[in-house]
């Protein structure tokens, strides 16, 4: 999985499954663009790398999100691998009936459209080249439905969505664009342990491996994997990097009023 002068550019790569990729991708020789909403995190681990960059992106903009990828192009000439992982996050767990219009416009702007705009902006380079990973981070949230995130659930499928439309329209050209449901401990994960501790024990029990996985060497080594020549004849396919806990599911149900 020699990635040696591949330029990537990873969104939300400041903390979490983000910079997790990150790392695995510089560790095979990927120069990485941490493309982040948080300029603290986004600096820190930007200067941790080698042949790290950092860009402050906004995700919700789109003006910020192509941008990023015209500044990737115009400082190295290409950009071979994009991962569209960032999603702005904000609205708690709650039942159906209480969503309103604007908790969906939020999660598909930040969770769909902007993976778009980046795709699209970063397509006619790999075009050119007849070479380019795409790689989504979708969830099992949504594969499996679980409740009280309808607006992220919508988001992460519609762009499962995509991923496999775009697989099949752009294979021609070269570009594998596949998706992956990650389960990892994460200041995220952290955060809904602490609020539901009882759901989040129940779910390490039906998790086949026992255990929630490390950003760097559990998700983003498949993410190396996808991005790599290795994978050159893999595309729209979506892989579980979760410990086996998408096989019977998992109890997904934090307290909600």
């Amino acid at each position: 999985m020699n990635l040696d002068g591949k330029i990537a550019l990873v969104t939300g790569a400041g903390q979490g499954v983000g910079e997790g990729i990150a790392r695995a991708l510089h560790a095979r020789g990927a120069t990485v663009i941490i493309a982040e909403y948080d300029r603290e995190s986004g600096e820190r681990t930007a200067a941790s790398l080698e042949r790290g960059m950092f860009m402050p992106v906004d995700v919700r903009e789109r003006t910020q999100v192509e941008g990023a990828v015209a500044q990737a192009l115009d400082q190295f000439g290409r950009l071979d691998i994009l991962v569209n992982n960032a999603y702005p996050t904000g609205t708690p767990p709650a039942r159906l009936e209480t969503r309103e219009d604007e908790d969906f416009e939020r999660a598909l702007t930040g969770g769909f459209m902007a993976p778009w705009w980046a795709m699209k902006a970063a397509f006619p380079s790999m075009r050119e080249r007849q070479w380019g990973r795409v790689i989504n981070i979708a969830s099992l949230n949504g594969v499996n439905a679980h409740p009280y995130t309808v607006e992220y659930n919508s988001a992460k499928e519609a762009l499962r969505a995509l991923s496999r439309t775009a697989a099949r329209e752009w294979a021609k050209h070269g570009i594998c664009v596949n998706i992956i449901c990650p389960a990892a401990r994460t200041a995220a994960y952290d955060r809904f342990a602490a609020h539901s501790p009882d759901n989040a024990a129940l779910m390490l029990q039906q998790n086949p491996m026992g255990r929630m996985g490390d950003p760097e060497h559990d998700i983003g080594g498949v993410a190396a994997f996808l991005a790599s020549e290795e994978a050159r004849y893999l595309t729209g396919n979506t892989l579980f990097a979760d410990g086996g806990g998408h096989i019977n599911g998992v109890n997904w149900e934090p307290p909600v009023a």
